[in-house]
């Protein structure tokens, strides 16, 4: 057993056919069916009388985390909550050390990789999550690759190499990308630091609804509204909800909201067919000139968009996202370029710079009146710069 973990026999569940892996295993998915793991861990309740004592980071949170006594802590997590609207506030989490939320999920598996002791480290992102594992792998002394698309914006990565990472551009889009690590990651003594994959980094990005749940007085909003390409923000919100519901900390669970690029919306197009899941891929590849970009829309398969980060067209964890929205009785909103742009616009006016993959929720609900809402601004401008206009 690995010392700080919160559990007696931690381990990695696949939530598809059951098996599972011992946590200091470097069995980066599912060997049945190669898809990611879940992680069978205990939690305890957060007192929220105690918290005002603890340390001002999300390890505040302990009794929920599955690792303990960080070393490679940067001091991430705690970021402020703006109102916007009398309705819609802000949670500010491009105010991350590197600058993005992806700094919650990345510390999890850069402390969890230093206690393994692995060889070498390999990550792969659009930008954010690799500049989030290479500074915290950076922390921890380890030795870091990341792959990223050959378009991720320069200053991404020249944040990565700032780092120490290794930095593989790889031809093509994220997908990919995401191939091209996964082969690597196979290789003896690699750790995967993965932030799709690996469940430690949905424990990290569940403490942005535990900071609600906090800054609200032991409450959260009607609606949690959340970008989603891979889902990890998401379905962190989704297990801090079941987690704080399951403890009797809230009595009502709020409804979750995803929002998507419309050029770029495989989740939102199955959810509201009624799908559980995606198409498979060979039903995809047997249609190559169209791909899904909304309901009743269609674009090339080699659509992009400004929103970057979410533009992920077979996310692995779909089946376990459309049912997270689903089950919170929430739903899909996708946005258009044009209402990027204009978000962005908008929110630089109100004082804060965000990155156009982090304005995506504040295009999809700013004009909500009818319930409370909390949406993530969840990279800084500075990363990609402004929009291009059309």
């Amino acid at each position: 057993m690995l010392v700080g973990m919160t559990t007696t026999h931690p381990a990695y569940l696949c939530p598809v056919d059951g098996t599972s892996s011992p946590v200091d295993a470097y069995a980066w998915c599912c060997p049945v069916c190669r898809g990611p793991w879940d992680l069978a861990v205990d939690t305890s309740p957060v007192a929220l009388r105690s918290l005002p004592r603890r340390v001002n980071s999300l390890w505040r949170y302990e009794e929920a985390l599955p690792l303990s006594a960080p070393v490679t802590s940067l001091g991430e997590g705690r970021t402020p909550l703006v109102a916007l609207t009398p309705s819609v506030s802000a949670k500010l989490d491009f105010l991350m050390p590197t600058l993005s939320f992806k700094d919650r999920g990345a510390v999890m598996l850069a402390e969890l990789a230093r206690r393994l002791g692995p060889e070498r480290v390999i990550a792969d992102s659009s930008g954010n999550a690799g500049t989030a594992v290479a500074a915290y792998c950076a922390r921890a002394g380890l030795p870091c690759t990341v792959y990223v698309p050959e378009a991720t914006s320069p200053k991404k990565t020249e944040q990565i190499r700032a780092h120490g990472a290794h930095l593989v551009r790889v031809p093509g889009d994220r997908e990919a990308t995401a191939l091209a690590a996964r082969a690597a990651a196979d290789e003896p003594g690699t750790f995967y630091a993965s932030h799709v994959h690996n469940p430690y980094f949905l424990h990290g990005t569940k403490t942005y609804v535990y900071e609600l749940w906090e800054d609200l007085g032991g409450r959260l909003p009607e609606a949690i509204v959340v970008p989603v390409g891979n889902g990890t923000l998401l379905l962190g919100a989704a297990l801090a909800v079941a987690e704080l519901y399951g403890h009797g900390l809230i009595t009502e669970r709020p409804a979750l909201i995803a929002v998507q690029a419309e050029a770029v919306s495989p989740l939102a197009t199955a959810f509201h067919a009624g799908a559980d899941d995606l198409p498979s891929a060979s039903a995809t590849a047997g249609n190559a000139a169209t791909a899904t970009a909304g309901p009743g829309n269609t674009t090339s398969v080699t659509a992009t968009t400004l929103a970057e980060g979410i533009a992920i067209p077979r996310p692995p964890r779909a089946r376990q996202i459309l049912r997270a929205v689903r089950e919170s009785g929430g739903t899909f909103l996708t946005v258009t370029e044009d209402q990027l742009r204009t978000a962005q616009l908008d929110l630089a006016a109100r004082g804060l710079f965000v990155e156009s993959t982090g304005v995506a929720c504040w295009a999809a609900v700013g004009g909500w009146s009818d319930r409370s809402v909390v949406v993530p601004l969840c990279g800084a401008g500075a990363k990609t710069g402004l929009a291009p206009t059309a």
